[in-house]
């Protein structure tokens, strides 16, 4: 029986840290807490987190929270985030740099319901978090219950909002931009087709602020070769078999693309398999670029190039806004990767330009 009452492990605490280093608690406080501008010694300060190390000794948050009126924790409030395999990646990123900050990340899920946004702002406010992001799944434009935040600081992910004033977003139109002069540059001038939506299609819920940019940076690029597309393929939604079905009926109509700008990776998928099944190659006879860098347009044939929405960098910048002490407002654009495969053939000048870009990104990873 006693032994089934062993009492708990002793927690360790800030006096044991600082017997075990030589010196003072208060400058075991200082060293744990990441106190600028203290005046404990480097030789010290290893001492005491080598102590800690070794004591396995943990920071009492809430002892901490009550002397520096800062709970360490951020909260995430999800528009079906969570469970999006791609935009799961806004949460990996604001995660990983959360730690880096000393923070952990609140993660609540809207679940795309009408009201359960209010919710979270209450529960995450009521919890004291020091921030809440609000990110969204598919890029737009959400409203913030303000009475519900209590004042706590909100940026904004993947989504704007009339009621907050910073937000983190991909830069659609300049990636749009990179990639169609990727396709112009290696000479693909002739027979474009723009597929997944047209350019005089009234608006609709599908014309989301990401999507008129990402339009916008195609046609600005692609008017200012001179280049005119002979076809403009709408297609709501963008998934696999609306893509198929498009360039299907594109092919049946006579019209033979040279190179097939698509809206999204899952048009894009659609579109091979519809250019296969007419004997065309992809990457060969036309080429083809997208957006979004799905994980299987690797595995195509051939790789597809497209422009990556970089949700892992866009975490991690919103958690850098939410901690900033002066609060940068307005929108943060994050830089789209292109991701240079084959089903663009590029001619060897090109391509040795694009090799030594992609080496240096590799090396600044």
């Amino acid at each position: 029986m006693k032994d089934r009452e062993r009492a708990a492990p002793k927690r360790v605490t800030m006096a044991d840290v600082a017997e075990r280093a030589g010196v003072s608690p208060t400058a075991v406080s200082l060293i744990m807490n990441r106190r600028e501008g203290t005046r404990v010694s480097e030789d010290a300060a290893r001492r005491i987190r080598a102590a800690a190390d070794e004591l396995g000794y943990r920071p009492n948050l809430t002892a901490r929270a009550l002397s520096t009126q800062k709970s360490h924790v951020l909260g995430f409030i999800s528009d079906l985030v969570t469970t999006d395999r791609l935009a799961s990646g806004l949460i990996r990123g604001a995660s990983q740099e959360a730690k880096k900050h000393g923070h952990v990340l609140l993660i609540a899920e809207t679940d795309g319901q009408s009201g359960a946004a209010e919710e979270a702002f209450s529960a995450l406010t009521d919890r004291q978090v020091d921030g809440i992001i609000y990110a969204a799944t598919r890029p737009q434009s959400l409203s913030i219950p303000v009475r519900a935040t209590g004042g706590t600081p909100v940026v904004m992910l993947n989504a704007v909002s009339d009621d907050v004033a910073g937000a983190v977003i991909a830069d659609e139109y300049a990636g749009a931009a990179a990639i169609v002069q990727l396709l112009l540059d290696a000479g693909h001038t002739s027979n474009v087709v723009i597929l997944g939506r047209s350019l005089d299609q009234p608006d609709d819920e599908w014309l989301t602020f990401a999507v008129r940019r990402r339009l916008n940076g195609i046609w600005d690029t692609l008017h200012s070769a001179g280049v005119v597309p002979v076809a403009q393929i709408p297609c709501q939604p963008w998934s696999v078999n609306n893509g198929h079905r498009g360039v299907r009926d594109l092919l049946d109509n006579g019209i033979r693309p040279g190179a097939l700008i698509c809206l999204n990776d899952r048009l894009a998928f659609g579109a091979y398999r519809a250019l296969t099944e007419a004997g065309i190659r992809p990457g060969g006879d036309v080429a083809v670029i997208s957006f979004d860098d799905d994980d299987i347009a690797v595995y195509l044939d051939p790789p597809l190039t497209t422009a990556a929405i970089p949700f892992e960098a866009m975490g991690a910048q919103a958690v850098q806004l939410l901690l900033q002490r002066d609060r940068v407002h307005g929108q943060q654009l994050v830089d789209m990767p292109i991701r240079v495969r084959n089903s663009v053939t590029i001619p060897a000048q090109l391509d040795l330009r694009l090799t030594h870009a992609n080496d240096d990104e590799r090396s600044a990873r």
